[in-house]
């Protein structure tokens, strides 16, 4: 080795290493040559002895370790887990780099080193083996790369440190001893390129074609002279409509190492003007890493030429930036900056600088107004700043211009801005300013960094110049609404410090006017929010704004107490203006009761009486009797906040627990109201009310509060469910609003109140405020409104099950009974079994069965008790016609049939033994059609005495995979509830434990190495789960009767690492993880799903249904 060393640093060499110098060079190489395919064995799990490496060829070397290899494992070191495999595919990369380096100055070109390695690595590359193809197409991809590498290293261009005089006049004789073999390195570089790249670019696997991509876009940007043109670009091209998204992904990445060299770009012109639509339409992936990258090449795109992209595909990526996930919108604010904010006149860098209306950020702001006004999403300015925050803060955060645009009178021959872009750009400018400080992405839009926060709250507008009191926007809604919301990011000590309480008072007084003179519920909002966030205790104006306050509230409560006086004097017959008045005036007061505690000014019993007359008389303005719920509601909670305080009387409990009921009841009178609106108002202010006040308020050591608690009586229960039925499953025609507006934003709407309307009912599910049987008339709604509500009703399933699994299952089963009971009142008792009708109530057990997932030992006695049910329900009607008929109720034990699977094998026994009790012995003969259900019904629960291993073993067998899945893959971290503890009270005759027989104790299964299935371990008799039924004597005297085996049945063994049709296919090759999968996994697959959140609309998207892409999912 030392001889090599010298050779490469230039030293002279002795005479006698002169002499041996070949011969050296020739036993070295063997030597190389052999450690390298002993590397290359261990990386396929095989072994290359000496004897085999001297007498055997490649192909003898290939097929000896195929059939070595141990292909049920399914793990080779690229793909093994643990401390030790960790960094081994670095490692063997620089292997193969110390290799190529060792042999860069004359092994490499001796036609026998190269060739061999080459030619082994294109044999197994072309193996049948997984583990052969991915090991070898790495190696090949890397050696073509270090070979390119060299030969870029030492060109006459490359600088390097410090090196002797000798060393350099050696490298100059070795620089053109290498510029001689360069033919011979590209032939290296092709014969690897056709070898290996262009028959597994396209391989099954998806992780060698992502090898192959990856490598090529090195290749094409190290060694661009030999490959940087269409005949290899095509396959980049190609490969970003591959299905995995890993691969799509190196495909971008690839490229933007590409344009990211402007030298480059020439080359690159035919393959743009191909393959840029399939760039576009990448930005909207499915794949958000995906997207990312796309936007990014195309910045890169447009940083080269701006003619390239077109206008359609620039708005493509435009509307981008409201996108819900952030690094998609930041990408492509980034791009939207470069195409319209990034071009300057040269003379506005000379210039001296500007400030106001005639800055350089002047024209940038208004191209983002009208940018923001072009693309009619109005309401999303907080997207769109948040989108450009990275790239334009200098722009967005000055505000000085934007102060300036508004105010000032616009320079000569400049367009004044109109109104609408007035509202846009004060949305704009509050959107930023809350953006400094507060930090953080509005809200709905996640996975991404966290803006970067400002030094302090913002100030520095109200330090400069007091511009808030002086705009004349008093008058419009829309403006004064998002100008009265920044005073609440202000630092508003510089009113003290600075000097500044004549401008307090302005703005106070510009407040106070602005609630006497608006109506709308908005305006009134914000000014009630500014009131709250002047009113702090820490500041020292506060008493200052607290007199202001009680002054506007003492007149507005005054003028609110004479007008109702007046207005309920006049009977039936009110006049419209003091309609108006008592409205305006109670808009004001509950909007300010929403943030500011009223108690004092007594508003419950005027509320409480207007709500009472509107009762008795029915003739009650709509808006009145929602805001008066409001108001009224908003008393209760701030008195609770007051009692849970602990400083207020006992007193005051007894009058909030007096009020509380009273207003309940109130409430559940006014369900029902012949208005939509106030029942809607009414609903949902009782859900909330029965919420709060229910067993749980004394919960977190608040047992005081118990004579609050509040238990909801049969007749309210049954008004809430009949409202729910009545006003969320609904068609969507039935609630067009008498042919009000009816477009797609609409309906989004009226979509997104059904399902609050119904998330607030499903709470009092779940937290057991009502009983869990009113779940039932949900329940069965689940597969007609799927798309709409699909997610809440699983939701509150999941919920429910964690709460009582047996009464969850029992009140699945009521569902399924009472549709079959309406089916039965529509068609009759002589329906067709095919109707869909009963074909529908089928399938909602279906999906009833697939919800209790595949551990059967946690849900044994749920699923017991649904078949009990069940059963009871089917034989409950006897037929008029006698008893040679089948009962009414009979064709039920075909939809109860869909739970038998669920059942464990013994279980099955006992559940058949149960029905045998309501089966008299003609019933057990009969054949014909009318009798089907139960023939079905019992050979469900007769079959799969040995095939049903899963049900005997799955509790054990589960436990047994969360060992090995511990070991393969991290935790989810999804919380799990605590196991609840089933009551047996309601059942206790039915289910006896202490004449239970408890499940025999099982090993864990053995890790499986073939997927041949095993005869499971029979069970006596008397092991059977005897808990769950009580039997007569007879019946168990017949029980433990033999029984007869049935034959056994085997599967046979698959081979999931051999594809019959080849490795070019487009589906992806099985692998034999997926046949070690354990349990776990598969529940995760196979199982409906109850362990996630609910989902919520998002408004921000579903509003505009052109953006509905799945990118845009929050």
């Amino acid at each position: 080795m030392n001889w090599l060393v010298q050779h490469k640093l230039g030293t002279p060499l002795s005479p006698e290493l002169s002499i041996n110098l070949y011969s050296c060079q020739f036993c070295y190489l063997m030597l190389l040559l052999f450690k390298t395919y002993q590397t290359l064995s261990v990386m396929f799990i095989g072994v290359v002895t000496g004897e085999m490496f001297r007498n055997m060829q490649n192909s003898e070397i290939i097929r000896k370790m195929t059939e070595e290899f141990d292909e049920d494992s399914g793990d080779y070191p690229l793909t093994m887990a643990g401390p030790q495999w960790k960094k081994f595919k670095s490692s063997f990369c620089e292997f193969i780099g110390v290799l190529v380096r060792q042999c860069q100055y004359s092994i490499i070109y001796d036609e026998y080193m190269m060739d061999t390695v080459i030619s082994l690595l294109t044999g197994l590359s072309d193996s049948q083996v997984r583990a052969f193809r991915h090991t070898s197409t790495l190696a090949g991809q890397y050696l073509c790369c270090f070979v390119n590498l060299n030969f870029v290293l030492i060109s006459p261009n490359t600088q390097e440190g410090e090196v002797s005089k000798a060393a350099i006049k050696r490298k100059a004789s070795d620089v053109k001893e290498l510029q001689e073999n360069q033919d011979e390195i590209e032939n290296m570089m092709n014969a690897i390129f056709k070898g290996v790249f262009v028959h597994r670019y396209r391989d099954a696997i998806a992780e060698i074609r992502a090898i192959c991509i990856e490598e090529i876009g090195v290749w094409m940007k190290m060694y661009s002279d030999a490959f940087l043109n269409d005949s290899y670009l095509k396959y980049v091209g190609w490969t970003m409509h591959d299905k995995q998204g890993e691969v799509r992904l190196k495909c971008l990445t690839a490229l933007q190492g590409l344009y990211h060299n402007r030298e480059l770009n020439a080359k690159l012109e035919l393959f743009t003007s191909r393959f840029k639509d399939r760039i576009v339409s990448m930005t909207l992936d499915k794949e958000y890493d995906v997207a990312v990258q796309a936007i990014k090449l195309l910045t890169l795109v447009l940083h080269s030429s701006d003619e390239v992209l077109t206008a359609e595909d620039c708005e493509s990526v435009y509307h981008l930036v409201y996108s819900a996930h952030r690094p998609v919108a930041v990408a492509a604010g980034e791009f939207l900056f470069k195409k319209l904010f990034s071009h300057r006149d040269p003379e506005d860098d000379s210039m001296p600088k500007r400030r106001g209306r005639q800055s350089v950020n002047a024209n940038l702001i208004k191209t983002a107004v009208f940018f923001f006004l072009e693309s009619e999403l109005h309401e999303h300015a907080a997207y769109l700043v948040d989108s450009m925050w990275d790239c334009a803060a200098e722009i967005l955060k000055d505000w000085e211009c934007m102060i300036s645009l508004l105010l000032d009178e616009p320079l000569p021959g400049e367009e004044a801005l109109t109104d609408r872009q007035e509202t846009a750009l004060i949305e704009i400018m509050l959107c930023t300013i809350r953006q400094a400080a507060e930090c953080h992405p509005p809200v709905g839009r996640g996975t991404g960094k966290r803006v970067r926060p400002d030094a302090t709250r913002i100030g520095q507008p109200l330090k400069t110049d007091p511009w808030f009191h002086t705009l004349p926007y008093s008058v419009d809604a829309e403006k004064v609404t998002n100008l009265l919301q920044l005073p609440q990011f202000f630092d508003l000590e510089i009113y003290t410090t600075g000097r500044l309480e004549k401008h307090l008072d302005s703005l106070l007084r510009q407040i106070r006017e602005i609630v006497e003179k608006h109506t709308d519920t908005d305006v009134l909002e914000a000014c009630s929010k500014t009131y709250h966030a002047l009113c702090n205790e820490e500041f020292t104006i506060f008493n200052r704004v607290d007199i202001a306050r009680s002054q506007l509230l003492d007149e507005q409560v005054d003028k609110f107490n004479r007008l109702l006086e007046d207005f309920l004097q006049e009977g039936e017959d009110p006049d419209e203006d003091d309609a108006y008045q008592v409205l305006s005036t109670l808009k004001r007061i509950t909007a300010f009761h929403n943030a500011h505690d009223l108690s004092k000014w007594d508003l419950f019993t005027s509320n409480y009486k207007l709500l009472n007359t509107g009762i008795e008389n029915g003739d009650m303005p709509e808006q009145i009797v929602i805001h008066a719920l409001q108001c009224t509601h908003y008393v209760i909670l701030w008195s609770l906040a007051k009692v849970s305080e602990g400083t207020s009387k006992k007193e005051d409990m007894l009058t909030l627990r007096k009020q509380m009921r009273a207003f309940c009841l109130m409430c559940q009178r006014y369900l029902t109201s012949v208005n939509t609106a106030v029942k809607e108002q009414a609903f949902t202010i009782l859900c909330d009310l029965l919420l709060i006040f229910s067993h749980q308020i004394i919960s977190g050591g608040r047992e005081a509060l118990e004579p609050l608690v509040y238990t909801p009586e049969a007749s309210l229960q049954s008004d809430l469910l009949n409202f729910i039925l009545d006003h969320v499953f609904i068609d969507q025609d039935e609630d067009s609003n008498n042919g009000q507006q009816d477009d797609e934003a609409s309906k989004i709407e009226a979509l997104h109140k059904r399902r609050n309307l119904l998330a607030a009912y499903c709470k009092l599910i779940i937290y057991n405020v009502v009983e869990m049987n009113t779940g039932a008339d949900i329940f069965k709604q689940y597969m007609r409104y799927y798309n709409d509500y699909g997610d809440i009703i699983k939701e509150t399933m999941s919920k429910t099950r964690q709460i009582d699994k047996i009464q969850c299952a029992k009140t699945l089963i009521l569902s399924l009974q009472q549709l079959f009971n309406e089916m039965l009142s529509d068609l009759g008792p002589s329906f067709d079994r095919s109707s869909s009708a009963f074909c529908g109530i089928k399938e909602l057990a279906r999906r009833f069965s697939l919800t209790f997932g595949l551990d059967q030992l946690k849900t044994r006695e749920a699923i017991a008790m649904l078949h009990k049910d069940g059963i009871e329900f089917a034989f409950k009607e006897p037929n008029p016609q006698g008893e040679g008929h089948p009962p009414l109720n009979l064709a039920f034990l075909d939809i109860l049939s869909e739970f038998s699977s669920k059942l464990m094998r013994q279980d099955k026994r006992t559940v058949h033994m149960y029905l045998e009790r309501f089966m008299t012995f003609q019933m057990a003969l009969q054949r014909e059609d009318c009798w089907l259900p139960l023939i079905s019904y019992r050979n469900s629960l007769q079959a799969g005495g040995d095939d049903d291993t899963m049900s005997v073993v799955s509790g054990i067998s589960s436990r047994g995979s969360s060992v090995r899945s511990k070991k393969a893959k991290p935790a989810t971290g999804k919380r799990k509830l605590p196991e609840e503890e089933s009551s047996s009270s309601s059942t206790e005759v039915w289910m006896n434990r202490e004449q239970s027989m408890q499940t025999p104790i099982m090993m864990p299964s053995p890790h499986l190495t073939s997927t041949i299935m095993r005869e499971p371990k029979r069970l006596r008799p008397e092991e059977s789960y005897m808990g769950v039924y009580t039997m007569t004597p007879d019946q168990q005297q017949q029980h433990t009767h033999p029984q007869t085996p049935q034959p056994q049945h085997h599967q046979t063994p698959m081979d999931y690492n051999r594809r019959g049709t080849g490795l070019m296919e487009d589906d992806e090759e099985p692998i034999v993880e997926d046949v070690m999968m354990s349990s776990e996994g598969r529940i995760e697959d196979l199982n409906e799903g109850m362990d996630f959140d609910t989902m919520d609309i998002d408004l921000v998207i579903s509003l505009y249904p052109h953006l509905l892409t799945e990118k845009f999912i929050i």
